[in-house]
């Protein structure tokens, strides 16, 4: 018998592990081999550092094509298969707009349809999957105190929690992938209390858990998922200045996490690491951006947003860059600065922007036509409103169209 309000515990528990587990980009160790300490984190070669370079810097390609290589070389590693497992899944998580930062910060996420996955890209992430669990327990079956088969099927455990919630959108079958991840890396850390790029995903973890309100935390802890959010900055920290390889991984979750505790400066400091040392990664420029605007610096936040698309226009420094995300972010803080029609056009570049997600079309839409009731140009404003409205008539946009059709905007 369940505990009474657990399921919903259970999806809201999720819903805030997700949070992280998108920023906190694929914690994927460097490569195992047979010979290794069993209990360090392995060694680079130079084929899997080349498929991280362009990992972390959104060269999704690049990597894949290494870690196929990587694991051509060794079939029968785990580690590889989870490198190219994750490069698999976040090339096309970045395809469909998945990695907005801004989709995580309410949770409106879980409501989202579903993101609009390749059929030939999640057979291929189910196919890695399997086959990475597989190598993983076959190892733990002749020994399950194998630290790096424990810490491998935690991440294969991870990764599948993240498909699963994003892509099918099956909760609770996420939710106990998610919970074994921890398990898995927990174990690690117990066995092995040196291996601290295990404390990113526990890190992660204890944050979430311990961020709950206090009584979806009582159920939660029923079934000992416990968690301070105190002791998950703490563990990321240890995994950041570690210096490991999920130590770029730790500094990623400590931006979300120090950003939603409004510790903004902690934040930037460990965003502009991140942007100093992979400079080609639009994500961490956008992101730099996006904590200044929450910080209240709205000129910084402004010029910062400015400096992406200019340099994301240029073509020849971003891989792919999704600039609607930041003509978006823009828009927002020329918003908070009083720049209504500043606002307006940035909100109308989201529009025409050919790699825009719909759901991001459509606030751009609808915070347009705000500023259009705010500038007094309600023609412009009713055409906007009324393009939300005929592209998802039922949503919570659509809901705030139709008041301002009746009534113009006024800024609250």
């Amino acid at each position: 018998m369940r505990p009474y309000g657990f399921p919903v515990a259970s999806r809201h528990w999720l819903a805030c592990c997700l949070v992280c587990s998108l920023i906190v980009v694929a914690v994927t160790p460097l490569c195992c081999r047979p010979a290794f300490a069993p209990t360090g984190p392995p060694p680079q070669d130079a084929l899997t550092g080349s498929g991280f370079e362009h990992y972390y810097n959104l060269d999704y390609d690049g990597a894949v094509g290494d870690f196929e290589r990587e694991l051509k070389a060794h079939p029968d590693d785990p580690f590889a298969v989870n490198h190219l497992l994750s490069a698999v899944l976040y090339r096309e998580l970045y395809r469909v707009g998945a990695l907005d930062t801004g989709l995580y910060a309410n949770n409106s996420f879980l409501v989202k349809r579903k993101f609009p996955f390749d059929p030939k890209v999640s057979a291929q992430v189910k196919e890695l999957t399997e086959r990475a669990l597989a190598l993983s327990e076959q190892r733990l079956a002749e020994d399950p105190h194998d630290v790096q088969a424990l810490y491998a099927r935690g991440l294969t455990r991870g990764l599948r929690a993240e498909y699963l919630a994003l892509v099918d959108k099956a909760w609770f079958a996420a939710l106990r992938n998610a919970i074994g991840a921890r398990r898995d890396h927990e174990e690690v850390l117990k066995l092995a209390p040196d291996y601290a790029d295990a404390k990113t995903i526990v890190g992660v973890h204890n944050y979430v858990a311990g961020s709950l309100p206090w009584t979806v935390k009582a159920a939660a802890s029923l079934v000992g998922l416990g968690g301070s959010k105190q002791k998950g900055i703490q563990y990321l920290y240890d995994a950041a200045n570690a210096g490991g390889e999920t130590s770029v991984d730790a500094r990623v979750g400590l931006a979300l996490f120090l950003r939603r505790e409004q510790r903004f400066e902690e934040a930037l400091a460990a965003v502009r690491s991140l942007t100093a040392s992979h400079p080609r990664n639009f994500l961490f420029a956008l992101e730099e951006a996006n904590i200044l605007k929450d910080a209240g610096h709205g000129t910084e936040s402004v010029a910062a947003y400015r400096k992406v698309l200019a340099t994301g226009q240029q073509g020849n420094l971003y891989f792919h860059p999704h600039l609607e995300l930041a003509a978006f972010g823009l828009g927002e803080a020329l918003r908070g600065q009083h720049d209504f029609a500043g606002a307006a056009e940035a909100y109308e570049s989201v529009r025409e922007s050919p790699t825009a997600d719909s759901d991001l079309v459509e606030k751009a839409n609808l915070a347009a036509g705000e500023m259009y009731d705010l500038l007094d140009k309600r023609e412009l404003a009713v055409k906007r409103y009324q393009a939300v409205i005929t592209a998802n008539a039922s949503s919570p946009s659509a809901e705030s169209a139709r008041r301002y059709l009746k009534q113009p905007y006024r800024n609250p």
